[in-house]
C-alpha cells in the first residue's frame, strides 16, 4: 500500500452544500454589521460604513472559492486492501486504512445532508488517528461504498486490532 492520491470525487452536490452549510455564519455577521450601522452613533458609524463592504467581499470570496476547492481536493478510493481519503480545503488531510484495520462502517446524513441528498461514510479502525470520514457520496455511492467495505472485511482475516 502507498499514500497516494484517492481517485474518486465527491458528489458535485457537495459544492452547493458546502456553500449552504457556510452561508449562516456570514449572513449572521452581515446583519449584525447592518444593525450596527442603523443604530451606530457617531463615530461608530463612519466603522460600519467601512467594515460592512469589507464583510460582504469576504463573505463572497469564501462562499465562491471554499466549495469549489473543496471539491477539488476531496477524494475517497476503497480498494480490497484499504480505504483512501483525502479531505480538506485551509489544511488538507490524505489517510489511508488497511482493509485489515476496519472495526466499523457507518453511512449518517444530517438533515441538512437531506435536503441535498449527500451522505457521509464513516470507517472506524483500530488507529489512534481516529476514523476516516468520506463526506459528501450521493446515497447510492455511499451504500456501494459500505457494502464493498463489509464485503471485505468479511474476507479479511486479519482481527482489526
Amino acid at each position: 500500500m502507498q499514500l497516494r492520491p484517492p481517485r474518486h470525487r465527491v458528489h458535485r452536490r457537495a459544492i452547493w452544500y458546502w456553500t449552504a452549510s457556510a452561508a449562516p455564519l456570514w449572513l449572521v455577521l452581515v446583519a449584525a454589521q447592518v444593525v450596527a450601522l442603523v443604530v451606530g452613533w457617531g463615530w461608530l458609524r463612519h466603522w460600519w460604513v467601512v467594515t460592512l463592504p469589507v464583510t460582504v467581499l469576504l463573505a463572497a470570496a469564501h462562499l465562491i472559492v471554499m466549495p469549489q476547492w473543496r471539491y477539488r481536493v476531496h477524494r475517497w478510493e476503497v480498494t480490497p486492501e484499504a480505504v483512501y481519503t483525502q479531505s480538506g480545503w485551509f489544511n488538507q488531510e490524505r489517510r489511508i486504512a488497511p482493509v485489515s484495520r476496519i472495526q466499523t462502517v457507518d453511512t449518517d446524513r444530517g438533515p441538512f445532508e437531506q435536503i441535498f441528498r449527500l451522505t457521509n461514510v464513516t470507517v472506524t479502525t483500530a488507529s489512534a488517528a481516529g476514523p476516516l470520514r468520506i463526506h459528501g457520496l450521493d446515497r447510492d455511492d455511499a451504500l456501494r461504498v459500505v457494502d464493498q467495505l463489509t464485503a471485505d472485511t468479511q474476507a479479511e482475516r486479519g482481527d482489526a486490532t
